[in-house]
Order: C-alpha cells, then sequence, then structure tokens
C-alpha cells in the first residue's frame, strides 16, 4: 500500500500549500484515490489555476450568445432556430510524446465536446505549430500527426476543412496541435452537463475503461525534459468508429426526453466527468466502480477514476427512460452500464469491492480550487525595424518565399485528410480565407477559420494577441460572411516565471481590445501552459478559431482569379517588415516591432469588403497577412491558374510588408468600387489586372511563369518526404 503523504503529492504535481489545504478540506489525510481526484481537478490543465483571473477580461457576451465559457463548447445563434456550437482544444504534449495516437485523440475529445451538447458535427479544423524542419525528430512528429488527424477525421466522417501550419525552432520540443470542431444543433435541443434530480441513474456509455491515459491531465500541466520518451502509458488511444457509433448513438438518444444530463469523458475521464457535473449542479454522486466496463483485468479505483480512455461519456438519466436508452446505445454496439446514482450529500463518494475509496466534498473541490495571480514581467517592446539598405530582387525574392515552410502549399497536408466528406463543403483548403461550409437543406452556410502569427506575439504580445483576433476576422469578412464568436487556444510556457505570465496577460489585453472593437465576442477555449522543454518555451501561441454566418453560400467567394479582372488593394500600405517572413528567410533576421493593428480601420476596411462582396461586385477577395501584399497575389494567381501583370512602382518593402487591415479584391469595374472606397475615406489602390498569359509580370519588369511559381511553391513537403 502506497503512503499518502506530502511527497506523493508533489510527485502528483501539487505543491506544499496545496496539500496542506487538501488536509484542511478533508480533515484527515486523503486516500489514494481521493489523493488522485484532487491532483487531476487542480492541475493546471483541468482548473486553470494560473490563467483565470486574466480569462476574464476577455469578453464573452453578445445579443448572439447563447452559451459562453462554461459549458463543454460555446453556443452562439446563426437564425432559423439553428445554434452553431464549437470549441478548439489543444493537446500538445501528448502529441510530441506520440504523435499519431495524440493528435488523433485531440480530434476525437473536441469532437465529443462538440456533440455533448446536441450538436452534430460539420467540420473540424486544426492549428499546428512544428518545430525545425531540418531536424528528423520534426518530420517524425509531422508525419504521426497529419496522419493521426486525417485517420481519426476521415473515419468518424466529419470534413477536416482548414486550419494552418507553422515552423519554428521554439516548437523543436514541444509541437502545437490545436484542434477544433463545430457542430450544428437546433436552439431548443441544447443538453448541458449539470447534473440533477436525487436518485437518477448515472450511466455510461461507450468504449471500455482501460489503463491507457492515466494522469494525462497532471502530464499536460507540466514542462518536458530528455524523460518525457517514457511517457506514453500517459497517451489515450482513439478509435474513430467507436467515436461514430458513439456519435450516432447520443444524437439519436438526445431525440428522446432521457438525458437529464450529459458530459464527455474527457481529461481526467471518469473525475472530471463526475465532479463537474456533480458540482454544476449542487448535488452529490455516488459512483460503484464495480459496474464500470473495463478492458482490463484487476484494475484499480484510482485507475478507473483518472483513466482518460477515449470515446466514453456519462448520462444522468430520467429512471423512466434507462431501459429505452440502454436499447439506443446497445443497438449501436457501445457499453451500457448504470455506475451510480446522484444523491443530495453535496460529496462524490467512489465504492469499489465493498469498500469506500474516496468521499469528498464536491464545493471546495471546486471553489478551494488553487487560483494564483502570479508575478510578471513585461518583455520590452522592440524598436521599429531601421530601414533595409539592400534587397533581393522581387522575383528571387517571391520563389524563395512562396516556396519557404511557412508559406509553400499545404496540399501534401490537407490531401491526407477528406474535406467533402458529407457534401456541404463549398469552400475548401487553398481555395479561400475560411473554410464555407453549407447548412444542410438551406442555401445559409458559416465561414470558419484558424489564426495567430507567433512571431508577432513573441516581440510584443499585445499587438500579436489583438492581429490574431483582426486575422481570424479578416479571413471570414474575405468570404463575405459576418464574424461572430471567437474560441481560443491560450499556448504559453511555464507560468511560473514572470515573463511567461506578462506574455499571458499582454495577450489577453490585445485580445480583449480586438474581440470588443469587433463585436467578436469568446464563447468557449482553452488553455494550455507550460509547453516547455528543458526550460526553452514556445513561442506564445494564442491560436484563434473564428465562426461567422452566410445568409446565402452562393455569394461566398475564394481567392482564385480569372482572367480579365482589376486588382484593388483595400487599406494603407507603409512597408512594415518587422517580424515579416521577407525579413526571416530573405535576411535571417527575427527583429524589430510587428506591424501596429488599429482595430477601428479594421472593422472599417472589413465592413466596406464585405459589403461589396455581398453586393456582387467583387470576383475574388484575399486578405494580406504572411509575406504581404505579393506573396497574396501569387496565392491568388496559383489558386486560380491565372496570369497577372502588376503595374505601379514599388520597393521590397511595399511588396513583402506585413501591414494589417488590407484585402485584395478582383473585380470587372473598378472604378465604382475606387469611387466607393474615396467616398468613405478608405485607401484603395490599382495594382494590376489578371490577364491570359500563364505568368506573374512584375512591376519592375521581371516575370516568373506560373509553372515555375507552382513549382516552388509546391515543392516543399513533397521533397520533404521524398
Amino acid at each position: 500500500m502506497t503512503d499518502v503523504n506530502e511527497s506523493l503529492a508533489k510527485s502528483f504535481g501539487l505543491n506544499a500549500e496545496e496539500w496542506g489545504k487538501v488536509l484542511e478540506i478533508m480533515g484527515r489525510t486523503p486516500s489514494f484515490t481521493e489523493l488522485g481526484i484532487f491532483s487531476v481537478m487542480w492541475s493546471e490543465h483541468c482548473s486553470y489555476k494560473s490563467s483565470r483571473v486574466w480569462l476574464k477580461e476577455l469578453p464573452t457576451k453578445a445579443p448572439w450568445v447563447i452559451h459562453g465559457p462554461g459549458e463543454n463548447a460555446g453556443v452562439i445563434d446563426i437564425g432559423d432556430g439553428l445554434a452553431a456550437i464549437f470549441k478548439m482544444e489543444s493537446h500538445n504534449h501528448p502529441s510530441f510524446i506520440e504523435p499519431y495516437q495524440g493528435a488523433a485523440t485531440g480530434v476525437g475529445g473536441i469532437l465529443r465536446d462538440v456533440f455533448t451538447m446536441g450538436a452534430r458535427p460539420i467540420a473540424n479544423l486544426n492549428a499546428l505549430r512544428f518545430g525545425d524542419p531540418s531536424l528528423p525528430v520534426t518530420k517524425r512528429v509531422v508525419d504521426g500527426v497529419v496522419r493521426g488527424i486525417g485517420g481519426y477525421g476521415n473515419c468518424v466522417g466529419v470534413p477536416t476543412v482548414g486550419g494552418e501550419v507553422n515552423f519554428h525552432p521554439a516548437y523543436n520540443g514541444n509541437p502545437l496541435v490545436n484542434a477544433m470542431t463545430v457542430g450544428i444543433a437546433h436552439q431548443d435541443k441544447i443538453f448541458l452537463s449539470a447534473a440533477a434530480g436525487v436518485g437518477n441513474p448515472v450511466v455510461y456509455v461507450g468504449s471500455k475503461t482501460g489503463r491507457d491515459g492515466i494522469h494525462g491531465a497532471t502530464m499536460a500541466s507540466t514542462e518536458f525534459d530528455a524523460a518525457s520518451e517514457d511517457k506514453r502509458p500517459t497517451v489515450q488511444v482513439g478509435d474513430p468508429f467507436t467515436e461514430k457509433l458513439l456519435i450516432e448513438a447520443c444524437l439519436e438518444l438526445m431525440q428522446t426526453d432521457a438525458i437529464v444530463a450529459i458530459q464527455d469523458m474527457g481529461a481526467a475521464g471518469l473525475t472530471s466527468s463526475s465532479v463537474e457535473m456533480a458540482g454544476k449542479g449542487g448535488v452529490g454522486i455516488e459512483l460503484i466502480l464495480d459496474d464500470v466496463p473495463q478492458r482490463e483485468t484487476g484494475m484499480s479505483a484510482y485507475e478507473m477514476m483518472l483513466s482518460e480512455s477515449q470515446e466514453r461519456m456519462l448520462l444522468v438519466l430520467k429512471p423512466e427512460r434507462a431501459e429505452m436508452a440502454r436499447a439506443i446505445i446497445e443497438k449501436w454496439d457501445l457499453d451500457y452500464a448504470i455506475i451510480g446514482h446522484i444523491t443530495d450529500t453535496g460529496r462524490i463518494v467512489v465504492k469499489h469491492k465493498g469498500q469506500v475509496e474516496a468521499d469528498i466534498p464536491l464545493a471546495p473541490l471546486s471553489d478551494a480550487a488553487p487560483l494564483y495571480r502570479r508575478p510578471i514581467a513585461e518583455t520590452p517592446k522592440p524598436a521599429k525595424l531601421e530601414p533595409i539598405s539592400s534587397h533581393a530582387p522581387l522575383d528571387q525574392a517571391l520563389i524563395k518565399l512562396i516556396g519557404s515552410p511557412d508559406l509553400c502549399s499545404r496540399r501534401w497536408i490537407f490531401d491526407q485528410y477528406d474535406s467533402t466528406v458529407g457534401g456541404q463543403t463549398v469552400k475548401r483548403p487553398a481555395q479561400a480565407d475560411a473554410a464555407i461550409v453549407r447548412l444542410e437543406g438551406s442555401n445559409r452556410a458559416l465561414a470558419i477559420t484558424t489564426d495567430v502569427t507567433p512571431r508577432y506575439c513573441v516581440a510584443d504580445a499585445e499587438v500579436g494577441g489583438a492581429q490574431a483576433v483582426a486575422e481570424a476576422w479578416r479571413n471570414i469578412t474575405a468570404t463575405g460572411a459576418l464574424p461572430l464568436a471567437v474560441t481560443d487556444n491560450m499556448n504559453f510556457g511555464n507560468p511560473e516565471k514572470p515573463e511567461i505570465m506578462g506574455q499571458f496577460a499582454s495577450a489577453i489585453k490585445g485580445m480583449a481590445a480586438a474581440c470588443k472593437a469587433l463585436d467578436f465576442p469568446v464563447v468557449s477555449g482553452n488553455v494550455s501552459l507550460y509547453n516547455e522543454t528543458e526550460g526553452k518555451p514556445i513561442l506564445p501561441t494564442p491560436a484563434i478559431g473564428a465562426v461567422g454566418v452566410l445568409e446565402d453560400a452562393a455569394k461566398a467567394v475564394g481567392y482564385g482569379l480569372k482572367p480579365g479582372l482589376s486588382l484593388v488593394v483595400i487599406g494603407e500600405t507603409k512597408g512594415e517588415l518587422g517580424r515579416s517572413l521577407y525579413l526571416r528567410e530573405l535576411l535571417g533576421r527575427e527583429d524589430g516591432a510587428p506591424p501596429p493593428v488599429d482595430l477601428a480601420t479594421e472593422r472599417r476596411n472589413g465592413d466596406f469588403v464585405r459589403g461589396k462582396i455581398l453586393a456582387g461586385a467583387v470576383a475574388a477577395c484575399h486578405d494580406v497577412s504572411d509575406g504581404g501584399l505579393l506573396v497574396a497575389v501569387a496565392e491568388m494567381a496559383l489558386a486560380g491558374d491565372c496570369g497577372v501583370e502588376l503595374t505601379g512602382a514599388g520597393a521590397a518593402e511595399y511588396w513583402f510588408g506585413e501591414d494589417q487591415a488590407r484585402y485584395v479584391l478582383a473585380l470587372k469595374d473598378e472604378e465604382d468600387l475606387l469611387a466607393a472606397a474615396a467616398a468613405a475615406g478608405i485607401p484603395a489602390q490599382h495594382i494590376g489586372r489578371s490577364c491570359l498569359e500563364k505568368k506573374l509580370t512584375l512591376p519592375d519588369g521581371l516575370a516568373i511563369s506560373l509553372p515555375q511559381l507552382s513549382d516552388a511553391h509546391e515543392g516543399f513537403f513533397p521533397r520533404w518526404f521524398a
């Protein structure tokens, strides 16, 4: 029998103060299982003990927000009695230890967060960050993560419609795998997790419980070190075919009146689901673990309570509907077991083999969870970049940039994902700035994207946080959709370091300002801290997932060009090269201040562009972001296999600067648009025309054939994995 003491508590992730608080709450030394429950519920991953004080600064309300943070996923009103339910979550640590299963189970977990609320998932996205491509470990992780995402999403039958991929040495030992799911539900059929009804049965549904993933939440709340490879047992193993059955079984059961509350077993498994359901409902819960379906012999109470085996749900049912529910669940060939009941004690009581293994008051388990306002140290803001005296020719610079790991085609990745399963995908990856997915049986559609620029965030986290929100808003706007709400995934280093908490606090400040200015509330999210390996943190990465709505999917525009169109850039170009990809890829530098973000200008320019798209005046639209104006035009040419003749003059700063609040529009009649922009006080400039010739003619007279441009753009991943 293991002695439960302060030393063991420390190995479980609890510090001396937290151990003392456990003793105070219990009035005695906890049992081994009780200590396990406290340790996972008070882990950074589950309690947000370092981030809760800052997350309160984010705006979360709007007339269209039905449920904000606090539920399994955010819920917004999208009209016609329908709701979009969505969230983004991380599976960073597991994906480094075991890339395929880490990424696959990340997809499975976020799917469950969405369908547990009554939504049918209609789209998956991801936001991925990897280390230096020259390292063999990076190739191994990329290959495993991409196969894991594709393997799970494709099998479960939900299209993977978008995402982003970046590389930087800061992610060498700690890649980021952020997964997002969007689902659709009827507003009168949304299911919540608060348990109710003394005596109501607590029902386990799904796969059997094994020993995989035990203490996964605790593992995700610590830094990596040289021994991290040994943590494979804390990585869950997924089964997408079972997940598909679970989705269909739960959605069928949700058409009845049987469910009182429902929660997926995610991080911390049976512990978090039972504690959160009973805690939110202000009731007690008693569990009989002998009745838990098990796939391994001799499992202890501790192992069953902390296992993170996948594809499992916990339900509270009406007693008179329990057998009807059993018939539905077993029809889908899933395990169904009544493993406890709701009580009025306000406690969680866990029994196994006739013994009480845990008896904990629920209120302090939640209310007394640690909450830290950790010291912060602000990162000094970098000076504005000094003028650069010498530049490469435009054609050489463009070829280098368009073929770089951060800007090359992701076709090798997204071709492994089924982006059209279900038949409702209107705009696939590399066709538009946001994915467009039609609502089945309707002309309406959702626009969905993920965005963040970590190299801006490490230079100035406040500007970077604002820019991440603004770019997500801009990407949705560039399709013609109205941006509605945000989910976030806050990926940062060790919060016990003041400079890391300074980054976190500054990013929140920038995000909050952007969300308020753009009427873009945060309705769900996830915090992933301790993303460090041997003391080296990742770049601060506040990933933004966003959703917008289009009343008519036919009005959505992509960025592929057709011949005979005028190209107009909306927004002012000052030539901001600080922290740009041009600076990094061409000059080997990562310095200077990132481009400033003017939120009023973002709103003004974006509303103007969206209005012109919906009026039918715009044939193609692309926001200007990584790589600047020339990269945006090149991407439009490649997407449409259409030549472009650029006009005017401009230095590298003009063509590769990453000034914000800009769009390239392709249209037949530019005169009306230029006049309307001038009347609205919006900078607008003619920069060229699309043409039949398969080449990109640059302002300095140089020309690049589309095949040459395409070879550079498409080449990185196939050559890397050849």
